[in-house]
């Protein structure tokens, strides 16, 4: 016989500890009930305009503010927030919205057809709750709420004045009983509002109401301080009533009290209102542009309230599930006909502070809401006037200080400028233009902010810094006199046509003028290292300057980008990169070793010197711009009398006594003689220490932290040692070729290979092995003296110019 399975067991000491937390959680459920009490009849009253078919429609706003509440109170409590006590209400800051789609759509539709204009306004006020929940869980599931971060700050904030400004003028206009729509700027309005003794005896009340409570919690910050005032001040006028035996009809009769009419519609009375044969769609389409305003508004708030919230409560959260719970409340609000919702960060943030802090509370605030939505809209006929006005004024109070005052010092100039605007436009004509307002103003001073920008990170000459090339004294003397004719300029940033004019304007000063008169030059090297991308302007830009360089017979020299990067893909597009006279290297250290070639083989070239004896590194190019008859310039006769003065006295004929010496005795001349004499029968025996090696090209000499063997005389071939100094650094790279040292140091000092060198060209060199080197210490002191002194002066010159690439490179 089967048993039928035991039910579920709910132990004593659960429910106990169920009732401790119920019973505990009162004092943050009574203050929650009041909070939505205070938001419900101060916002939902003004969700619907006041005047128009919109009329007595204060009642049905506040039961749409109640069921948005308990929806989102739901899903929150549920597990949907990862806040236990968090509070869900109406998104309070899309009243402005809502006035502008009910007014768009009683004017389209005609005031002759109520039925057609109230049916397609709560639907679109039901769509906006679907549109919004849709994009906030697209967002959330996607985990692209950090997108919402990219947003400027400013223009949220000045839309948030906007709301503020808002919020005034309607505590201005509830307070009064006067139709939103007949508010404007004009005199007369002006009079009729603020110089009328009536108006003012109702609005004067509520405005210091509001600025009485500000005063207060700027000098106490006890949080109950919010809730006791506005309960305190419903009973202080009603003991003032019954004290003064005023008749309450008459209090309606003058303003004081709202006036609900004979209407006792029940809570569900705004579901009347839908009818979708009434539904005009043309219009109902026509709003999309203030849904997406709206929609755009909306989703600004829950990726900056749940983090602050977080960070207040010190309680970590994942704002994407945050994203996904907001999504689901606001769809169900759209399913179910009524208005968007999000978390409220100052609710949810007294509701912990007083023992809120569990997801019983939140059902329990929940069940507290239901209570308020069936009871009905019939007590609002007994609050005051001025408690809603002033809860409306305090509210734009509070939003206009944080967006005018609490900004001041916080923002540049340029920021304050667009929030200023934003208000100001969404005051005076309308909030979907003043959002477009403010995200054109934004972008306009983007641009010039970013045009102010230096965008030339370091200009200057090649005299400053060399290529990481080892090279023969005599050569790097001639480099260091003719490299005055490259110029260095390196750029940073985004280039585009508020950038590029000060670049342009700036090379254009190097060709022309008396610049160019004083130091003319034959190669410009364009570093890009640090430029993230390149517009068509600042492409046709560089074009343009090419021309000019052209017309100079100056070379242009890129570097920093590969073709493939984006702005290798952006200069391609105009052609630049393959027109003559440009050339294009992935390293500035490769752009400088070969403008360094280039004068090596001009030099040469122009004395009849067969080049192929000299060996040099990196790119190797056929024909060469420099590599023809030297004519009476400026810019060669500069290379002819460096030549002459440097290289030309290390490859003059050698006199007679050192004409038949073998090797390596005239590879040690090209290596020591720009340091000292290079006596031969002096140095004679330093030949019996060399080994005498030739290592094929892809020979590895040594690897990074191996211990020497002894350092190399390089006579014939390249050699390359790559620096890795950290693992996140890219590699630094340094050629060696014939007449330079190579792996000196670390052999003198005894410490491990700091780089890793191989063989880039087959190579002959002359090893002198650690154990030759004890040797010729030992055996010849005097020789080993002097040569160690000569070896350390051209180290010391060699990481002299390693360390300056090394202090240039970005």
């Amino acid at each position: 016989m089967l048993r039928r399975p035991p039910a579920p067991h709910i132990s004593l000491h659960a429910v106990r500890d169920t009732t401790v937390t119920a019973v505990q959680s009162l004092p943050a459920v009574l203050l929650g009930t009041l909070l939505n009490i205070l938001d419900g009849v101060s916002y939902g009253m003004i969700i619907f305009p006041a005047a128009g078919v919109f009329a007595g429609l204060g009642g049905t706003g506040v039961s749409m503010f109640f069921v948005s509440a308990i929806i989102s109170q739901l899903i929150y409590s549920a597990g949907g927030s990862g806040f236990a006590g968090a509070n869900g209400s109406m998104m309070i800051e899309v009243v402005p919205f809502f006035h502008i789609l009910a007014n768009s759509i009683a004017e389209d539709i005609g005031e002759d057809d109520p039925r057609a204009i109230l049916a397609t306004t709560i639907l679109a006020f039901a769509f906006s709750s679907a549109l919004t929940g849709l994009t906030f869980f697209i967002l959330g599931a996607l985990r692209l709420g950090s997108l919402i971060g990219f947003f400027p700050r400013h223009i949220l904030v000045g839309c948030i004045g906007g709301v503020g400004v808002f919020l005034v003028i309607t505590g201005f206009t509830v307070s009064i009983g006067m139709a939103e729509d007949d508010f404007d700027f004009s005199l007369v309005t002006l009079k009729y509002v603020f110089l009328t003794a009536q108006n003012v005896l109702l609005w004067a009340p509520a405005l210091a109401l509001a600025v009485i409570l500000r005063v207060i919690t700027h000098k106490w910050e006890y949080q109950l301080i919010f809730p006791m005032y506005f309960l305190a001040v419903p009973v202080i006028f009603y003991i003032v009533v019954i004290s003064a035996h005023i008749d309450l009809s008459i209090l309606r009769d003058k303003g004081w009290l709202f006036d609900m009419g004979t209407s006792h519609e029940p809570w569900y009375h705004f579901y009347t209102l839908y009818d979708f044969r009434a539904v005009r769609w043309d219009v109902f389409w026509g709003t999309l542009p203030t849904q997406l305003a709206l929609l755009f508004f909306n989703i600004l708030h829950p990726p900056l309230n749940v983090p602050a919230l977080a960070v207040s409560l010190d309680h970590d959260v994942d704002t994407n599930k945050e994203l996904v719970a907001h999504g689901y409340s606001n769809l169900l609000a759209g399913v179910l006909g009524t208005v968007p919702n999000y978390l409220v960060y100052v609710n949810t943030l007294l509701f912990y502070r007083v023992g809120g802090t569990t997801r019983v509370s939140g059902f329990m605030l929940a069940a507290a809401t239901v209570v308020l939505l069936v009871i009905g809209t019939g007590p609002i006929a007994y609050i005051p006037v001025m408690v809603v006005g002033a809860l409306i004024f305090v509210l734009g109070i509070d939003l206009v200080k944080e967006a005018l005052w609490d900004t001041r010092h916080r923002v540049s100039w340029m920021e304050y400028i667009t929030i200023a605007s934003i208000m100001i436009c969404m005051t005076v004509w309308d909030f979907v233009i003043g959002v477009i307002f403010g995200i054109v103003v934004s972008c306009v001073f983007f641009v010039v902010q970013s045009s102010q920008r230096k965008s030339i990170r370091t200009l200057h000459t090649g005299e400053t810094v060399m290529s990481t090339v080892r090279r023969p004294g005599a050569h790097r003397a001639y480099l260091r006199e003719v490299s005055k004719q490259t110029t260095i300029v390196r750029l940073q940033g985004f280039l585009f046509f508020g950038t590029i004019t000060h670049v342009e304007e700036t090379i254009r000063t190097l060709v022309e003028g008396p610049s160019w008169h004083r130091n003319p030059i034959r190669f410009l090297i364009l570093d890009l290292t640090l430029v993230a991308g390149v517009d068509m302007s600042a492409a046709e830009a560089f074009v343009r300057i090419q021309r000019l360089l052209a017309s100079k017979r100056v070379m242009l020299v890129f570097c920093g980008f590969s073709l493939e990067s984006n702005v290798g893909r952006s200069l391609r597009n105009v052609d630049l990169l393959e027109m003559e006279g440009v050339e294009l290297f992935a390293t500035f250290n490769d752009a400088l070793e070969w403008t360094e070639n280039v004068y090596l083989r001009t030099w040469f070239s122009s004395q009849k010197t067969e080049t192929r004896a000299v060996v040099l590194p990196g790119r190797q190019v056929s024909s060469l711009a420099f590599e023809e008859a030297v004519a009476a310039t400026p810019r060669n006769m500069e290379l002819i009398e460096a030549g002459w003065r440097t290289i030309a006295r290390d490859h003059s004929p050698p006199d007679a006594d050192v004409a038949d010496a073998p090797e390596p005795y005239n590879t040690l001349v090209k290596v020591f003689s720009a340091y000292g004499r290079v006596d031969r029968d002096e140095f004679a025996p330093l030949t019996g220490y060399l080994e005498r090696v030739c290592p094929a090209e892809g020979t590895v000499l040594w690897q990074q932290g191996d211990d020497p063997d002894g350092f190399y005389i390089v006579e014939a071939g390249v050699l390359r040692a790559t620096y890795q100094f950290g693992e996140h650094t890219r590699p630094t790279q340094e050629s060696m070729v014939p007449g330079t040292l190579a792996g000196e140091l670390s052999a003198l000092s005894g410490l491990p290979r700091n780089a890793t060198c191989i063989v880039e060209r087959q190579a002959i060199v002359w090893k002198l092995s650690i154990a030759n080197l004890r040797r010729l210490e030992e055996e010849e002191p005097k020789l080993a003296r002097e040569f160690t002194r000569l070896v350390l002066k051209a180290a010391k010159l060699d990481y002299d110019t390693l360390i300056a690439a090394l202090a240039t490179r970005q």
